[in-house]
């Protein structure tokens, strides 16, 4: 290609060396030569948009390998044709419903074989990185003698998110490679890194432009370019003593994370390191027997189930996103922050409040949040831009799409509607953030109720990315579909319900937090009953939780349910009344439960000698929300059981390693759920009694 024209084009082109020809004996290679006699091999995985490892994808790759070997090019540069970036990693697909660690350590010989192959090859190598490295494709780079990242790459090994370590050679060169304390840190997060910070730890060699990538190329392969070399402190760290001194110090971080026996993966990488740190090849050869017995744990099948539920819930949210500028009226905790993310995806946001103190209130925590996310200055000046303070409430007859998070009283939202309607331009979405409220009571006074959904976020906003997409009997149906493309617009994953009490997802928390005041009703230690939650694997318990969202909302919530459901929830205790009443509200007042300083609750450790968790505590609490999900599906407020479980962990932190309540339920049995229900029920009270839909369970 013409230089000028690559200048021209800037970074938008890819540096892909000579022509390929179209016949080629690859499926998902490419392989040329220069004029210097160097070999390209490019990586565009046949029918996807990303490049993953596939068992037929590692076969090719060796064979492509082979050839190169038998050509004896001047140089191999390894390259992805696709836009989105280098490699994502393993194909997950090959991992769902692994359960014979011999049958995986024969699979993942085979490919440790191919990358070995690679890093054997007897010629000057090199992997050119744009986009993302991640996983099974930072591996492959570590095999190549030389890195060159493209400004913008991003890196890193996020297998420990599906319960697994890396298993293509990345613990043995990674570790050899990058003093380990900070290439473990990183393996133990699954934190991803920028191109930046990869040359600095001595990742890649060397950080430049798409426009300077021949010549860049040029320099390595022939030996002019200075290589990252592991310096003393790397070799130090890897000595025998120095490890043992540093692997305890990275169990006792891994602890306070997660314990081993929910999640495995931190501590059997550790334990990996430690054991043969010192060796390569003997800790590559105990990287896949290891990989392989995690691989076939239940943590990690029920984390690879949950990355197929994010990748099944973004498919729900369809494309053809329509809306281009959101209205927000009401600038509270909720609104606020909604009006914060969805400017930080990019959209246009207008946040009207009767009060300038909240506007402000809300810009200040975008302004925190964005410099947090946000990597480039410029973008985070753009975002704060795109969120226009709006006391007039202007914003209304241009907004696409009008998010109304007014408190949660039905005549107050009813009269903002009779102010707003009159004024949307004909195409426009009101949506209403209320948790609580039937759509059904709020449509009674509107013009034109087809065109008003439940857009229902979960707080903090920035961090649950669940949003229950709420419809009614009345719905224009294509209304329904820009509200589902928007949500997975802002990067948010929907979950399609009937307007019911409490949705979907309140109503499954609130037996849950209700329950665990009738414990201290029964006089149990409060830290107890949260550390009976944690020890299930929730990410906090039900008192902290209560504290978090605010006494007061958890009261109205729990009142409207009882109203609608009775007995089928506990009661709620008088106390709780008078706390709300003496304005102790939690955490947003500084006194709940707990005392609150800087946003976290100030918790004593539990006395010694006192009475401890039990199995039963752990059944009262959580049992009720699979029972309240079966409840769910049997009424068709949601009609996918998948989906239900998804949407309990992106919304509540539910124990992604449980998979979900329902498939929490399928692992110990439906007969198992339905007979402890009963127990507890003739202990405790009706509101115990199993649904009939676990009948129908499968």
């Amino acid at each position: 290609m013409d230089s000028k024209i690559m200048t021209a084009l800037g970074d938008h082109v890819l540096t892909l060396g000579p022509q390929p020809a179209t016949d080629g004996p690859y499926k998902h290679f490419k392989l040329t030569r220069d004029a210097d006699g160097v070999a390209w091999l490019l990586f565009d995985r046949d029918g996807a948009s990303a490049n993953t490892l596939s068992s037929d994808v590692m076969e090719e790759f060796d064979a492509a390998l082979a050839a190169i070997e038998t050509e004896r090019p001047a140089g191999l540069v390894i390259r992805s044709a696709k836009p989105s970036g280098f490699i994502a990693g393993a194909d997950v697909n090959e991992f769902r419903g692994a359960s014979d660690p011999e049958v995986v350590e024969t699979r993942i010989r085979a490919a440790h074989a191919v990358v070995d192959h690679l890093e054997a090859l007897k010629l000057p190598t090199v992997a050119v990185i744009h986009g993302f490295c991640l996983g099974g494709g930072l591996e492959v780079a570590l095999a190549c003698q030389a890195r060159i990242a493209i400004d913008g790459a991003r890196f890193g090994f996020p297998e420990v998110m599906l319960g697994l370590h890396p298993g293509l050679g990345g613990t043995a060169r990674f570790t050899a490679l990058v003093n380990p304390t900070q290439s473990m840190a990183l393996m133990l997060t699954g934190r991803t890194i920028d191109a930046r910070r990869a040359k600095s730890l001595g990742l890649v060699d060397t950080v430049t432009q798409e426009r300077h990538v021949r010549g860049a190329v040029k320099d390595v392969l022939f030996g002019r370019l200075k290589r990252a070399k592991p310096g003393l402190l790397t070799r130090a760290a890897n000595l025998g003593p120095v490890r043992g001194l540093l692997a305890k110090r990275m169990r006792a971080e891994a602890a306070k994370a997660a314990s081993r026996e929910h999640y495995p993966a931190p501590y059997a990488l550790i334990d990996l390191w430690e054991t043969h740190g010192g060796s390569k090849a003997a800790m590559l050869k105990a990287e896949q027997a290891s990989f392989a017995k995690l691989m076939v744990t239940p943590t990690a099948q029920n984390l690879i189930r949950v990355f197929f539920l994010r990748e099944q819930m973004k498919k729900a949210a369809g494309s053809g996103n329509t809306v281009k500028h959101v209205h927000v009226i009401g600038a509270g905790a909720m609104g606020g922050d909604i009006a914060g993310w969805c400017a930080g995806q990019g959209v246009r946001v207008s946040l009207a409040d009767m009060k300038a103190e909240p506007i402000a209130g809300a810009v200040k925590r975008a302004a925190d949040l964005y410099g947090k996310i946000i990597r480039k200055p410029t973008d985070v000046r753009d975002a704060l831009d795109r969120l226009i303070p709006d006391m007039d409430g202007e914003g209304v007859r241009n907004a696409d799409l009008i998010i109304e998070a007014v408190p949660e009283k039905l005549e107050l939202k009813q009269k903002v509607y009779a102010g707003l309607e009159p004024r949307m331009k004909p195409g426009a979405i009101l949506a209403t953030n209320t948790s609580s409220i039937p759509l059904q009571d709020l449509r009674t006074t509107l013009a034109r109720p087809e065109r008003l959904v439940g857009l229902h976020f979960f707080n903090p906003v920035s961090r649950l990315q669940l949003v229950e997409v709420v419809s009614h009997d009345g719905n224009d149906a294509q209304v329904l579909k820009d509200a589902l493309a928007f949500v997975g617009a802002i990067d948010r994953l929907p979950l399609s319900v009937k307007s019911s009490p409490g949705f979907l997802v309140n109503r499954a928390l609130t037996p849950y937090m209700l329950e665990a005041m009738v414990m201290l009703d029964e006089k149990t230690d409060q830290r107890l009953i949260d550390a009976a939650a944690e020890q299930f694997g929730m990410p906090m318990g039900p008192i902290e939780l209560a504290d978090q969202v605010g006494l007061d909302i958890c009261l109205d919530v729990g009142d409207m349910l009882r109203t609608k459901f009775g007995d089928l929830l506990p009661p709620t205790p008088a106390w709780l009344r008078e706390k709300v009443a003496k304005g102790e509200l939690g955490r947003k007042t500084g006194k709940g439960f707990y005392t609150w300083k800087d946003g976290k609750a100030e918790k004593a450790p539990l006395p010694e000698t006192g009475p401890r968790v039990t199995d039963q505590m752990i059944d009262r609490l959580v049992l009720p929300m699979s029972n309240v999900c079966v409840a769910a599906l049997r009424e068709g407020i949601v009609d996918d059981a998948d989906a239900v479980d998804g949407a309990m962990i992106f919304g509540t932190g539910y124990a992604p390693f449980r998979g979900g309540p329902l498939n929490y339920a399928r692992t110990r049995g439906a007969e198992n759920i339905v007979s402890t229900l009963r127990a507890l029920a003739e202990r405790f009270g009706e509101r115990f009694a199993p649904d009939p839909g676990w009948d129908n369970f499968k």
